[in-house]
């Protein structure tokens, strides 16, 4: 057994780690320590109890239980409150909220990505950390009740205890599976248009591409809003501000569409203003989450400026 079959995994156990933490950077660095663990103790590992993937899951679990011990949940501005009726509200950022972020699909297997819906992920966060452990394990990776049990140390009543209260806790969200895939064509079709109408601010436009009950939500500005109106109102805000003839480039997040979009500076250029990361529902957008966030930038390899 060498390093490179721990590292095959890397993938997978990379989402895992995302949909455990809500952090793509601390996900990176448990899995980091995870393969670290799996290869010192590769002399101790035996193929008769477990297979490999099941037996560095439960290294992965562990260390994620413990990276959760004595923290909150990591949220975005929809789960804090009620939304704001004043489109014109002050921006003021809480940089003390760990606020969930984006997962760059780029940095993991198609397989591994599918059933990453960001607000899935958020939903799951507000769970206790065991329960979380199980929903994901269970549902997503397909773990058999045994197989959970032995990676939690907990009895297999337990276990199936647990995931019926964690599926409960989530069930108005919808499955992991739920959000429609960015290469859809309508879903295509429906981004491409957004975008241009972004480029262009042109926000009659953007708003005939909402859904009547829309929502906008920017963390770390904890201010969101809900309906087309009140999305609109605020675009016009944002383009009053930084001014029209933006640039956007498509991205995908979450196994959603996204869009980094490219505020344009008087000098000429643009300059990385956000990442988009849209919800398509039946031919409109239902839900953006807008992250302005620099170290989301680093996690997507974006240029900070386009000439």
């Amino acid at each position: 057994m060498d390093f490179e079959e721990f590292a095959s995994y890397r993938g997978e156990l990379l989402a895992f780690c995302y949909r455990m933490l809500g952090s793509f950077h601390e996900a990176e660095d448990v899995v980091q320590e995870t393969l670290l663990r799996a290869w010192k103790a590769r002399d101790r590992y035996d193929p008769a109890r477990a297979a490999v993937r099941t037996w560095l899951y439960r290294i992965a679990t562990n260390a994620c239980l413990t990276a959760l011990e004595g923290r909150g949940r990591r949220p975005l501005p929809s789960g804090l409150g009620a939304p704001s009726d004043d489109p014109a509200a002050a921006l003021t950022p809480l940089l003390d909220v760990p606020w969930l972020e984006p997962f760059p699909d780029a940095r993991s297997d198609v397989q591994a990505r599918v059933d990453l819906g960001l607000a899935w992920v958020a939903a799951v966060q507000v769970l206790p950390a065991r329960q979380r452990a199980v929903l994901v394990l269970r549902e997503v990776l397909g773990f058999t009740a045994a197989e959970v049990a032995g990676q939690l140390a907990m009895s297999v009543a337990a276990v199936n205890s647990a995931l019926q209260r964690a599926r409960a806790a989530v069930a108005g969200v919808g499955g992991p599976d739920a959000v429609r895939e960015p290469d859809d064509p309508e879903v295509r079709a429906v981004v491409r248009r957004y975008a241009r109408a972004f480029e262009a601010a042109d926000v009659p436009a953007l708003v005939r591409l909402l859904t009547e009950d829309a929502v906008l939500e920017m963390p770390p500005v904890p201010l969101w809003f809900r309906g087309s109106a009140d999305y609109g109102r605020f675009m016009e805000r944002v383009f009053r501000m930084r001014g029209t003839g933006w640039a956007v480039r498509e991205v995908t997040a979450n196994g959603q569409p996204a869009l980094a979009a490219y505020a344009p500076q008087a000098g000429g250029g643009h300059w990385l203003h956000t990442l988009q990361v849209l919800t398509v529902t039946g031919g409109l957008v239902a839900h953006n989450v807008v992250f302005a966030d620099p170290g989301v930038f680093d996690a997507f390899d974006l240029p900070r400026q386009l000439p």
